[in-house]
Parts: C-alpha cells; sequence; structure tokens
C-alpha cells in the first residue's frame, strides 16, 4: 500500500469498511464457506487479504439484479403472500355476473318512471 501513498489507504479503508458491515449484516445461514464469526475476525486482522476473501468467497451469492422485463429471477414476497387476489377474467365469475344483473334490475324499479325530455331532474 505504500506505492500507492494516501489514496492507497483510502482504498483500504473503504474496502474495510464495507466489508465489515456487510459480513455483520449477512444472517448466519447466508455466509458461505466459513462461519460468520471467522470472516469478521478475519475481516479486521487482515483488511485487505480478508475483504477481499470475503467478497470473493464468504458474501452470499444473491439474484441476478435486473428490470423485471429483462428476466429478473429474484423474489418478490409480495406476490407469493397467501390470499393475495389473483385477477381472473370477470366474464368467467358466476357470482360477480349475477351480482351485476341484481344490481342493474334494482336500478331499474328506483328509477323514475319519465323520459329524459321531461322538465324534472333525473335521480
Amino acid at each position: 500500500m505504500l506505492l500507492l501513498g494516501g489514496a492507497g489507504v483510502v482504498v483500504e479503508l473503504v474496502l474495510l469498511v464495507y466489508c465489515l458491515l456487510n459480513v455483520i449484516t449477512t444472517p448466519a445461514p447466508a455466509v458461505r464457506n466459513l462461519s460468520k464469526g471467522v470472516w469478521l475476525v478475519l475481516v479486521i486482522v487482515l483488511p485487505l487479504v480478508g475483504g477481499i476473501a470475503w467478497l470473493v468467497a464468504g458474501r452470499p451469492v444473491g439474484p441476478a439484479r435486473s428490470l423485471p422485463y429483462k428476466g429478473n429471477t429474484g423474489v418478490f414476497p409480495e406476490y407469493d403472500r397467501p390470499g393475495r387476489a389473483v385477477a381472473t377474467n370477470p366474464d368467467d365469475d358466476e357470482a360477480f355476473l349475477r351480482a351485476l344483473r341484481e344490481r342493474a334490475q334494482e336500478q331499474r324499479r328506483q328509477a323514475p318512471e319519465h323520459g329524459p325530455d321531461d322538465d324534472r331532474p333525473a335521480v
């Protein structure tokens, strides 16, 4: 790091902080190859080597990060929750069509007996 001077020290410090926070916030079952505690000690004791090793061999492999229309294979828990309403075709839903018919008949019964040309306001 002495060859790069101050810039090398800054890069090493940024790598140390990033990897340290990443190790701490990663759930223990998701850590690869070594236990979470060993990775933490490795990153603190050997910041440059431990940080690079964490990024290459310890960090969990996540889903591909891309836009949904580009084939995102990530998990969206809001779409997988039980009881989520799924859009269906209204023409296939007999109960919905029956309710529409009943509502239309009720509105016809409540409609005034006069036509649109009358002077009375429509209800």
